[in-house]
C-alpha cells in the first residue's frame, strides 16, 4: 500500500511550510492530523500533521508502550518496515478523518496511555 497519496503528501508539505512561516513570527499552528498510519499487527500508530521535502514527518507517535508523544518519523523508515516475512507493512487508515487538533489528540492519548482515534 502506498502510505501517502499525492494529495496527502501535498497537504503535509504545505502544513510544514505554514508552520515554518508561523514560527518566524513566534507562533505555531495546531493542525489537525492529515493522515493516520498504523501497524496492522501491533500497537504502533502515527497521526501525522506535516512533512518536510526530505520526508521527515511530524505528529503524534505511539509505539504501543504507553507513552505517546509528539515527535518526528522518517517516511522511508516506515515504508521499509516489513511484517510477517514481508507479507505486510505499515498501513494508512483510509477512513481516518481528524476530529480535533494534534494537541487535542495528544491530551487524550496522554490521559489514556495510547492514541484513541
Amino acid at each position: 500500500m502506498q502510505l501517502l497519496t499525492k494529495e496527502i503528501r501535498q497537504r503535509l508539505i504545505r502544513n510544514h511550510e505554514l508552520q515554518k512561516e508561523a514560527e518566524k513570527k513566534d507562533g505555531s499552528i495546531d493542525f489537525r492530523p492529515v493522515v493516520k498510519l498504523f501497524n496492522p499487527i501491533g500497537g504502533a500508530t502515527w497521526l501525522i500533521t506535516e512533512m518536510d521535502k526530505d520526508e521527515m514527518m511530524f505528529g503524534l507517535c505511539d509505539l504501543g508502550h504507553g507513552f505517546p508523544e509528539l515527535g518526528y518519523v522518517y517516511l522511508p523508515e516506515l515504508e521499509g518496515i516489513k511484517l510477517l516475512g514481508g507479507a505486510l507493512g505499515i498501513e494508512r487508515d483510509r477512513h481516518f478523518i481528524a476530529k480535533g487538533t494534534i494537541s487535542e489528540y495528544q491530551n487524550e492519548a496522554t490521559a489514556n496511555g495510547r492514541i484513541v482515534a
